[in-house]
């Protein structure tokens, strides 16, 4: 006998204390790290605190902002970590409506050339179009396979350009709904297999509805998106103009401008869904498109009574408890787009000044290179000079994604999202 009796009765009792502890560590209840930063809707646990502690001993990709956020696609918790550190550092982000791969790509070298994460967003039209003009969109199914087409062309090559990517859609209408049903579909697919959503955020643009069922039929889609990690992007009064199939360009003034007490109701209802992670698309004046100086009335005011209306419902200590984003961004002035900012916008759309941007990139290639576009041979040089290389169609799509790059540099300064990696 190598042990006593009562050695090894001490040493057994030592042991089911440590099978219970295991136990008891593998079936604690999992933590929701993907839900709305506020004091008034959870409390942290112990398991949170120390998930915490090594986040914060996690290697940083980049310099300045959370350890969640690596180069690539960001989705989860990392989308709501790098949101949450815009509001709080006063930057926006540049959310850019794109038709192809081109148009994506000149978003990643625009956020690689200034420093700082960008947006690209889908839209059903744009779905549409990237899937190929001429395929049958019967029950959106062109839309829904030409989004999840671009979103895999960004998941292969977001990652050489080094910078944070979030891929978003745009406005969907209580009509378009089967279009996002789709896109969940293949987020929930991607998520069983890579642990994240193929796509990191929809939006949804109720706002035609009353304000209840806008915000009721949004309450039940961030039950599914919270599920695999896609944040929700709302909207509440309604962006005026026209744009890619949405045309609000009649609609009535009053419209235009959100209440604090509309916010405030999206923020209570949106809040109670378990892990759920919203942005408010409040309107305050914005228009699709640019007009001429005295045409649009901006009031980024509203968003600013919006944050001191929660802060007050909430007793929070944050000044700015929600996160903004502001749509019709294009042809804003920079006053108008930094006071939005220091309100809480973390995102700004834009799309009609990248479009005309890509264009005028197209129309200055060719004016430069005219005499050598107007047929395969013969230009000044010589009546047998071959012309191939001005009509390669690369040439003029390069001028066109350089200049629209070059647009997105001088948007990212107005949105102080210039050098905020490192």
């Amino acid at each position: 006998q190598l042990f006593c009796p009562s050695v090894v009765n001490t040493f057994r009792k030592e042991e089911n204390k440590m099978k219970l502890s295991t136990a008891a560590l593998l079936f604690a209840p999992t933590v929701a790290a993907f839900a709305p930063v506020s004091n008034t809707f959870g409390v942290r646990s112990a398991l949170k605190m120390s998930a915490d502690t090594e986040t914060a001993t996690e290697e940083k990709a980049f310099a300045k902002l959370p350890a969640s956020v690596k180069p690539g696609v960001v989705t989860g918790k990392a989308l709501v970590d790098l949101l949450d550190y815009a509001k709080e550092a006063g930057f926006a982000i540049p959310g850019v409506n794109i038709v192809g791969s081109n148009s994506m790509n000149a978003c990643m070298e625009a956020a690689k050339k200034y420093g700082g994460p960008i947006m690209i967003t889908f839209s059903k039209g744009g779905g549409q179009y990237i899937a190929g003009k001429g395929v049958d969109n019967t029950d959106d199914q062109a839309s829904i396979a030409g989004c999840i087409a671009g979103a895999k062309h960004v998941r292969e090559v977001a990652a050489l350009y080094g910078v944070p990517v979030v891929l978003h859609t745009d406005h969907c209408q209580k009509a378009w709904l089967p279009w996002i049903d789709g896109l969940m579909t293949a987020n929930e697919e991607y998520y069983a297999t890579h642990g994240e959503p193929l796509f990191s955020s929809h939006m949804l643009d109720l706002s035609e509805e009353p304000l209840e069922e806008n915000i009721g039929i949004c309450k039940e889609y961030l039950e599914r998106f919270a599920k695999c990690g896609v944040l929700l992007e709302f909207e509440l009064g309604v962006t005026g103009g026209e744009e890619d199939g949405v045309d609000n360009t009649d609609v009535d003034s009053s419209r235009l401008y959100t209440q604090p007490e509309e916010v405030w109701y999206a923020y209570q209802e949106l809040s109670k869904v378990k892990d759920g992670a919203f942005t408010c698309a409040a309107s305050f004046g914005n228009v699709h498109g640019v007009y001429a100086p005295g045409n649009v009335d901006l009031q980024p005011v509203i968003l600013h009574n919006s944050q001191a209306y929660i802060k007050e419902k909430l007793d929070s200590e944050s000044d700015k408890p929600m996160k903004f984003v502001f749509h019709g961004g294009s042809g804003s002035s920079t006053e108008d787009i930094q006071y939005a900012i220091t309100a809480g916008v973390v995102k700004m759309n834009i799309d009609t000044d990248t479009q005309w941007a890509y264009w005028d990139g197209i129309r200055a290639y060719e004016a430069e290179h005219h005499d050598y576009l107007q047929s395969q041979i013969g230009n000044p040089e010589g009546d047998d000079k071959p012309n191939k290389k001005y009509y390669d169609p690369r040439m003029a799509l390069r001028a066109g994604e350089e200049a629209m790059r070059d647009r997105l540099v001088e948007a990212a300064k107005d949105l102080n999202c210039i050098d905020v990696l490192n």
